[in-house]
């Protein structure tokens, strides 16, 4: 879309007022708010705001102002809001792209894999929760009708219907803005939910889900609830994921991960194993990135994958393995020509998890990695550790320290960010993980006040 037809876009779509929308290094979304009326300056470069005020965009108060400039292609119309548009922005400093936007790293992925003639196609599961919170700080899971009782609510028609509303309101925005939803449930823990909408390239769907997140929290607020994406927010309910679903695409619009003649089974072409295998092999130092919060590692960890939850299953891996329909695997081939990406979780920043996929991916293409053999019909939920340490299988990170640690030490993934974002992520999320170690928490006064 061009200047002229973008402004042709606001006049007839009634547009008043125009969110400049980019995301932090968390892929926090961001905006800056544009009078219609001042469009032409907005396509100049007026969306200039102080880059230290933004978590993680590498300056200081006295650097020069970053700017936000439009891809017009990405204009959206914002459903919950009359006359209002979003527009997301790649930033640059002083007409230069700037190494520390997120997006831009994804664009320059991206473009990599182009030169070798392939586009990455992605779709993504996004779980989410409502809840409420307490006076004394405290959240519960929202159930204002009080239909959300089952010990295993998964797919649970009392609590669905429930939050029909909620579901309906999210899924005709989406119909709207011509995502094409094709599913929505109720997920395994209470008050938590899943939607669906079709596949489309690494940055279009990047945009949507950076959008998909900012729907649900103002949908959500006109309830009195909140919409919370985060990875684990109670220690006795599955997590919220981001599971992805990848496949390349060549210049002709076909699926060449897809192959009926698989030798193993799983309908995957050798290029598809190829890419598949670059991203186990850096699977562990792609985690960070995947999984870039303290939380994250809650929902991960190999703790949970012994004990369950209180619905009786993680739903999450604990190893990198990979194998065919079989939920219990970090990689899964759901159908033929794809593959499907369990650990990601529901606080990524996508731009900066694809950015990560493509690099490892090109790595494995570029050096034929394979991933060995899928181990089909286990349940690696039973699957003994000692045995997993027999047949090589590595476990996921255990915590954000030592995902950072394994990102750090791994130049391909790094690379897939650049090396100026990279070093800006390691230092964010050590600081995180510092500040995490120094909280001191209930469960630690219930153990030790007076222990001792």
């Amino acid at each position: 879309m061009n200047a002229r037809e973008f402004k042709g876009r606001l006049d007839q779509d009634h547009v008043e007022y125009i969110l400049a929308q980019w995301v932090d290094i968390h892929g926090t979304p961001r905006c800056k708010g544009i009078p219609a009326s001042a469009v032409d300056q907005f396509l100049a470069g007026s969306a200039g705001f102080a880059g230290a005020a933004t978590v993680g965009l590498g300056q200081g108060p006295h650097d020069h102002d970053l700017v936000g400039v439009p891809d017009l292609d990405s204009y959206t119309l914002v459903p919950w809001e009359s006359g209002v548009a979003r527009v997301v922005c790649d930033i640059q400093v002083d007409g230069a792209a700037w190494p520390y936007c997120s997006r831009t790293a994804l664009r320059l992925a991206i473009e990599r894999l182009a030169t070798k003639g392939y586009e990455l196609r992605v779709g993504v599961e996004a779980e989410h929760m409502l809840v409420t919170r307490g006076p004394d700080g405290s959240i519960a899971p929202f159930d204002p009708t009080g239909a959300d009782t089952l010990a295993k609510p998964c797919y649970d028609f009392k609590a669905l219907a429930a939050n029909m509303g909620y579901l309906r309101t999210l899924v005709g925005y989406m119909e709207g803005l011509g995502w094409e939803p094709y599913a929505t449930d109720h997920e395994d823990g209470r008050s938590q939910f899943e939607l669906n909408w079709k596949f489309a390239d690494a940055l279009t769907t990047a945009d949507r889900y950076t959008f998909f997140k900012m729907m649900t929290s103002q949908v959500a607020t006109r309830l009195g609830a909140i919409a919370t994406h985060m990875p684990k927010p109670f220690a006795n309910l599955t997590g919220n994921g981001s599971h992805i679903h990848f496949s390349l695409w060549d210049r002709q619009g076909r699926n060449v991960f897809a192959d009926p003649n698989d030798k193993r089974g799983l309908g995957q072409s050798a290029l598809a194993y190829q890419f598949l295998g670059g991203v186990m092999a850096h699977a562990r130092g792609l985690s960070a990135l995947i999984a870039p919060t303290v939380n994250c590692y809650k929902r991960l960890s190999v703790g949970a994958y012994l004990t369950g939850s209180s619905s009786g299953f993680t739903w999450t891996p604990a190893f990198i393995s990979y194998g065919d329909n079989n939920r219990t695997h970090m990689f899964r081939a759901p159908d033929s020509g794809r593959w499907e990406c369990r650990a990601v979780s529901g606080g990524v920043n996508l731009y900066l998890g694809l950015a990560g996929l493509i690099a490892a991916g090109v790595d494995g293409m570029e050096r034929g990695t394979d991933p060995g053999e899928p181990m089909t019909g286990r349940n690696m939920y039973d699957v003994p550790l000692a045995e997993m340490r027999q047949l090589g299988v590595k476990w996921i990170p255990q915590s954000l320290h030592e995902a950072v640690d394994e990102f750090e030490a791994d130049p391909v993934v790094r690379s897939g960010l650049g090396a100026k974002l990279a070093d800006e992520f390691i230092r964010i999320k050590r600081q995180e993980w510092v500040r995490y170690s120094n909280a001191v928490g209930p469960w630690e006064v219930e153990q030790y006040l007076t222990l001792f």
